[in-house]
Protein backbone atom coordinates (compact mmCIF):
# COMPACT_ATOMS: atom_id res chain seq x y z
CA UNK A 1 0.00 0.00 0.00
CA UNK A 2 1.33 3.45 -0.95
CA UNK A 3 0.33 6.59 0.93
CA UNK A 4 1.06 10.00 -0.58
CA UNK A 5 0.77 13.07 1.63
CA UNK A 6 0.00 16.21 -0.36
CA UNK A 7 1.15 18.83 2.10
CA UNK A 8 3.03 22.10 2.44
CA UNK A 9 4.66 20.80 5.62
CA UNK A 10 6.30 17.41 5.11
CA UNK A 11 8.12 17.70 8.43
CA UNK A 12 4.82 17.59 10.33
CA UNK A 13 4.10 14.15 8.89
CA UNK A 14 7.29 12.17 8.45
CA UNK A 15 8.21 12.01 12.14
CA UNK A 16 5.16 9.86 12.84
CA UNK A 17 6.69 7.00 10.89
CA UNK A 18 9.99 6.93 12.81
CA UNK A 19 8.85 4.55 15.57
CA UNK A 20 6.50 1.76 16.56
CA UNK A 21 4.11 -0.23 14.38
CA UNK A 22 4.10 2.00 11.30
CA UNK A 23 7.89 2.22 11.33
CA UNK A 24 8.05 -1.59 11.22
CA UNK A 25 5.45 -1.64 8.47
CA UNK A 26 7.55 0.83 6.49
CA UNK A 27 10.75 -1.12 7.07
CA UNK A 28 8.98 -4.35 6.08
CA UNK A 29 7.69 -2.69 2.88
CA UNK A 30 4.07 -3.31 3.86
CA UNK A 31 3.48 0.40 3.35
CA UNK A 32 5.28 3.08 1.37
CA UNK A 33 5.18 6.81 2.13
CA UNK A 34 5.52 9.56 -0.49
CA UNK A 35 5.26 13.34 -0.21
CA UNK A 36 4.06 15.94 -2.71
CA UNK A 37 4.39 19.65 -2.00
CA UNK A 38 2.02 21.90 -3.99
CA UNK A 39 4.45 24.79 -3.50
CA UNK A 40 6.85 23.03 -5.88
CA UNK A 41 4.23 23.46 -8.61
CA UNK A 42 3.42 27.12 -7.98
CA UNK A 43 3.79 29.39 -11.01
CA UNK A 44 4.02 32.41 -8.73
CA UNK A 45 7.35 34.23 -8.67
CA UNK A 46 7.51 33.80 -4.90
CA UNK A 47 5.99 30.28 -4.91
CA UNK A 48 2.77 31.46 -3.29
CA UNK A 49 0.05 28.89 -2.72
CA UNK A 50 -2.66 31.09 -1.19
CA UNK A 51 -4.74 34.11 -2.13
CA UNK A 52 -7.56 36.23 -0.79
CA UNK A 53 -11.05 34.75 -0.74
CA UNK A 54 -13.43 35.71 -3.53
CA UNK A 55 -16.46 37.41 -2.01
CA UNK A 56 -14.54 38.61 1.02
CA UNK A 57 -13.98 37.07 4.40
CA UNK A 58 -11.13 36.67 6.83
CA UNK A 59 -7.99 34.75 6.03
CA UNK A 60 -6.47 33.31 2.88
CA UNK A 61 -7.50 30.31 0.78
CA UNK A 62 -5.27 27.77 -0.96
CA UNK A 63 -5.55 28.85 -4.58
CA UNK A 64 -6.26 26.32 -7.32
CA UNK A 65 -3.19 26.35 -9.59
CA UNK A 66 -0.51 24.66 -7.43
CA UNK A 67 -2.92 22.01 -6.14
CA UNK A 68 -4.41 21.37 -9.57
CA UNK A 69 -1.02 20.84 -11.19
CA UNK A 70 0.33 18.66 -8.36
CA UNK A 71 -2.75 16.43 -8.28
CA UNK A 72 -2.88 16.24 -12.06
CA UNK A 73 0.70 14.97 -12.10
CA UNK A 74 -0.13 12.48 -9.35
CA UNK A 75 -3.04 11.12 -11.39
CA UNK A 76 -0.87 10.86 -14.49
CA UNK A 77 1.71 8.86 -12.54
CA UNK A 78 -0.92 6.49 -11.11
CA UNK A 79 -4.43 6.48 -12.51
CA UNK A 80 -5.54 4.22 -9.65
CA UNK A 81 -4.61 6.67 -6.89
CA UNK A 82 -7.53 7.27 -4.50
CA UNK A 83 -7.51 10.96 -3.55
CA UNK A 84 -8.88 11.91 -0.13
CA UNK A 85 -9.42 15.47 1.05
CA UNK A 86 -9.55 16.28 4.78
CA UNK A 87 -12.00 18.97 5.85
CA UNK A 88 -14.36 19.52 8.80
CA UNK A 89 -17.25 19.98 6.35
CA UNK A 90 -17.46 16.35 5.27
CA UNK A 91 -18.81 12.97 6.32
CA UNK A 92 -17.24 11.52 9.49
CA UNK A 93 -14.52 8.92 9.09
CA UNK A 94 -15.50 5.54 10.58
CA UNK A 95 -13.87 2.16 11.21
CA UNK A 96 -15.68 0.65 8.23
CA UNK A 97 -14.04 3.30 6.04
CA UNK A 98 -10.63 2.28 7.39
CA UNK A 99 -11.28 -1.37 6.52
CA UNK A 100 -12.56 -0.50 3.06
CA UNK A 101 -9.69 1.86 2.24
CA UNK A 102 -7.17 -0.80 3.30
CA UNK A 103 -8.01 -2.65 0.07
CA UNK A 104 -6.75 0.25 -2.09
CA UNK A 105 -3.30 0.18 -3.65
CA UNK A 106 -2.55 3.91 -3.37
CA UNK A 107 -4.19 6.63 -1.26
CA UNK A 108 -3.31 10.32 -1.42
CA UNK A 109 -4.25 12.62 1.47
CA UNK A 110 -4.66 16.30 0.60
CA UNK A 111 -4.04 18.46 3.66
CA UNK A 112 -5.58 21.90 3.62
CA UNK A 113 -4.10 25.01 5.24
CA UNK A 114 -5.16 28.60 5.90
CA UNK A 115 -8.97 28.96 5.61
CA UNK A 116 -9.26 25.93 3.37
CA UNK A 117 -8.92 24.70 -0.21
CA UNK A 118 -10.53 26.22 -3.28
CA UNK A 119 -13.72 24.17 -3.67
CA UNK A 120 -13.18 23.71 -7.41
CA UNK A 121 -10.13 21.55 -6.69
CA UNK A 122 -12.10 19.33 -4.33
CA UNK A 123 -14.85 18.91 -6.93
CA UNK A 124 -12.33 18.09 -9.65
CA UNK A 125 -10.08 15.62 -7.84
CA UNK A 126 -11.74 14.23 -4.70
CA UNK A 127 -12.62 10.55 -4.68
CA UNK A 128 -13.69 10.95 -1.05
CA UNK A 129 -13.86 13.73 1.52
CA UNK A 130 -13.61 13.02 5.26
CA UNK A 131 -13.81 14.77 8.60
CA UNK A 132 -12.32 13.28 11.77
CA UNK A 133 -14.48 15.31 14.13
CA UNK A 134 -16.49 18.41 14.82
CA UNK A 135 -13.60 20.73 15.58
CA UNK A 136 -11.11 22.86 13.64
CA UNK A 137 -7.39 22.15 13.28
CA UNK A 138 -4.72 24.48 11.93
CA UNK A 139 -4.17 22.10 9.01
CA UNK A 140 -5.11 18.75 7.56
CA UNK A 141 -1.89 16.91 8.35
CA UNK A 142 -3.05 15.53 11.69
CA UNK A 143 -6.30 14.34 10.16
CA UNK A 144 -4.35 12.69 7.32
CA UNK A 145 -2.19 10.85 9.84
CA UNK A 146 -5.24 9.70 11.80
CA UNK A 147 -6.76 8.11 8.71
CA UNK A 148 -3.44 6.70 7.50
CA UNK A 149 -2.89 5.03 10.89
CA UNK A 150 -6.42 3.60 11.01
CA UNK A 151 -6.14 2.25 7.46
CA UNK A 152 -2.65 0.81 7.96
CA UNK A 153 -3.75 -1.28 10.93
CA UNK A 154 -6.12 -3.13 8.61
CA UNK A 155 -3.42 -4.05 6.09
CA UNK A 156 -2.42 -7.69 6.43
CA UNK A 157 0.83 -8.11 8.34
CA UNK A 158 0.98 -4.62 9.87
CA UNK A 159 -0.23 -5.77 13.29
CA UNK A 160 1.78 -8.53 14.91
CA UNK A 161 -1.41 -10.31 16.00
CA UNK A 162 -4.22 -9.93 13.48
CA UNK A 163 -6.69 -11.20 16.10
CA UNK A 164 -6.32 -7.81 17.78
CA UNK A 165 -8.51 -6.29 15.08
CA UNK A 166 -11.50 -8.45 15.90
CA UNK A 167 -11.77 -7.33 19.54
CA UNK A 168 -11.27 -3.60 19.10
CA UNK A 169 -13.88 -0.94 19.65
CA UNK A 170 -16.13 -0.21 16.65
CA UNK A 171 -15.83 -3.73 15.26
CA UNK A 172 -19.26 -4.00 16.91
CA UNK A 173 -21.54 -1.23 18.19
CA UNK A 174 -20.12 -1.70 21.70
CA UNK A 175 -16.96 -0.04 22.96
CA UNK A 176 -14.16 -2.39 23.90
CA UNK A 177 -14.17 -3.75 27.44
CA UNK A 178 -11.54 -2.41 29.89
CA UNK A 179 -8.07 -3.95 29.66
CA UNK A 180 -5.76 -4.91 32.54
CA UNK A 181 -2.15 -6.07 32.77
CA UNK A 182 0.01 -7.66 35.44
CA UNK A 183 0.54 -7.25 38.36
CA UNK A 184 -2.86 -8.30 39.64
CA UNK A 185 -2.65 -5.72 42.44
CA UNK A 186 -0.99 -2.34 42.00
CA UNK A 187 -1.09 0.36 44.70
CA UNK A 188 -4.15 -1.34 46.25
CA UNK A 189 -5.95 -1.34 42.88
CA UNK A 190 -7.06 -4.82 41.86
CA UNK A 191 -7.91 -6.57 38.61
CA UNK A 192 -11.54 -7.84 38.67
CA UNK A 193 -11.42 -11.17 40.48
CA UNK A 194 -13.40 -12.98 37.76
CA UNK A 195 -10.51 -12.37 35.36
CA UNK A 196 -8.26 -14.47 37.60
CA UNK A 197 -10.37 -17.62 37.95
CA UNK A 198 -9.79 -19.10 34.51
CA UNK A 199 -13.49 -19.56 33.67
CA UNK A 200 -13.47 -18.18 30.13
CA UNK A 201 -17.25 -18.27 29.78
CA UNK A 202 -17.69 -16.09 32.86
CA UNK A 203 -14.85 -13.83 31.74
CA UNK A 204 -16.59 -13.28 28.39
CA UNK A 205 -19.86 -12.51 30.18
CA UNK A 206 -18.15 -10.00 32.47
CA UNK A 207 -16.35 -8.34 29.56
CA UNK A 208 -19.65 -7.99 27.73
CA UNK A 209 -21.28 -6.42 30.79
CA UNK A 210 -18.37 -4.01 31.24
CA UNK A 211 -18.43 -3.19 27.54
CA UNK A 212 -22.14 -2.39 27.69
CA UNK A 213 -21.62 -0.27 30.80
CA UNK A 214 -18.81 1.73 29.20
CA UNK A 215 -20.83 2.21 26.01
CA UNK A 216 -23.88 3.35 27.98
CA UNK A 217 -21.78 5.99 29.74
CA UNK A 218 -19.68 7.30 26.84
CA UNK A 219 -21.67 6.47 23.68
CA UNK A 220 -25.33 5.72 24.51
CA UNK A 221 -26.30 5.89 20.82
CA UNK A 222 -23.96 2.95 20.16
CA UNK A 223 -25.66 0.91 22.90
CA UNK A 224 -28.99 1.50 21.17
CA UNK A 225 -27.50 0.15 17.93
CA UNK A 226 -26.26 -2.92 19.81
CA UNK A 227 -29.66 -3.64 21.36
CA UNK A 228 -31.40 -3.11 18.02
CA UNK A 229 -29.02 -5.55 16.36
CA UNK A 230 -29.60 -8.17 19.09
CA UNK A 231 -33.36 -7.82 18.71
CA UNK A 232 -33.07 -8.21 14.94
CA UNK A 233 -30.88 -11.34 15.27
CA UNK A 234 -33.50 -12.96 17.50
Amino acid sequence: MTFTFVTLFKNLVEGYFQDSILYRALEGELIKINYLNPRDFSESKHKKVDDTAVGGGAGMVMNPQPLYDSLQELREQDENVHIVFLTPVAKPFKQNDAKRLATKSHIAFVSGRYEGIDERIIEEFADEVFSIGDYILTGGELASLVICDAVSRNIEGVLGNSDSLSIESFESPLLEAPSFSKPQVYKNMCVPSEYLKGNHSKIRSLKLALSESKTKFFRPEQLLKHRTRKSYEK
